[in-house]
């Protein structure tokens, strides 16, 4: 079976302040528009390989800063979402998507099922183990995480306008999502929406489902318009909103 990464290009998997002090452990799965090499550029212009369907832009450098300012540690896939997608099962077409938006991608079309189970031994299950075995570690230790997976999105899809800034989406387990529309309601800073613009349905829950609500752990995915996270200004603007959103809503459900 071909190896997809070579040893120069590391591990797909990279972990930032795991010792950290607060529970927070974010997790980025689309934080990178990186191909492996051996996958070229899955016949995809390179106007489509820097757009928001190879990764979320702005999703990992608003993480990086909310691990400073909750002392949280972060997990995050170093490789494209075009190559697989670590927010879906390897089951799930749109773990390797022939389409995403309005783009086909030629390297995606006709997937041998050998080539498949390549991808998912090289990006999905390292990444799913180092969260897994994470989240083991730290309730061993009596220390239970609250899972925040971060997310960016495109302010416009399939030629119609979103006016949604910031999503809070939750699949089953709704106590942190539930908390945190409750103290953003009372701000009233952004257009803040539950389950928008995605939602269970669409099945943007996985790792919220196979590490967060499977381990009884408080979860939420926290999606922001890019747009708004563009530059190093809007992403500090947005760090502190929700370092503030997350420490509220968290502080409220343990009084």
């Amino acid at each position: 079976m071909m190896k997809l990464l070579t040893e120069a290009e590391g591990s797909p998997v990279a972990v930032e302040n795991p010792e950290a002090l607060s529970p927070f452990l974010l997790v980025c799965e689309h934080a990178s528009r990186r191909l492996p090499e051996k996958m070229g550029t899955l016949g995809l212009s390179p106007d489509a390989l820097s757009s928001h369907i190879a990764w979320d832009p702005g999703a990992l450098a608003v993480s990086q800063l909310l691990v400073k300012s909750l002392d949280a540690a972060l997990i995050y896939q170093r490789f494209s979402r075009l190559v697989y997608d670590c927010n879906r099962p390897p089951e799930a077409e749109a773990a390797m998507p022939p389409v995403s938006e309005v783009f086909e991608i030629p390297g995606n079309a006709a997937i041998s099922a050998s080539e498949r189970q390549a991808r998912t031994d090289a990006l999905y299950v390292p990444f799913r183990d180092e969260l897994a075995d994470f989240i083991a570690a730290r309730k061993a230790s009596g220390r239970l995480p609250v899972l925040v997976t971060m997310h960016s999105f495109t302010p416009v899809y399939h030629g119609r306008q979103r006016g949604v800034e910031v999503g809070i989406l939750h699949d089953t387990d709704k106590r942190l999502a539930a908390s945190m529309l409750a103290v953003a309601e009372r701000t009233k800073r952004y257009d803040v929406r539950r389950n928008e613009p995605y939602g269970p349905a669409d099945g943007v829950t996985h790792t919220l489902i196979e590490h967060g609500v499977k381990n009884g752990l408080l979860n939420v995915m926290i999606e922001i318009r890019n747009d708004l996270i563009q530059d190093e200004a809007g992403q500090k603007v947005m760090a502190g909103y929700l370092t503030g959103l997350l420490g509220e809503s968290l502080q409220a459900l343990s009084l």
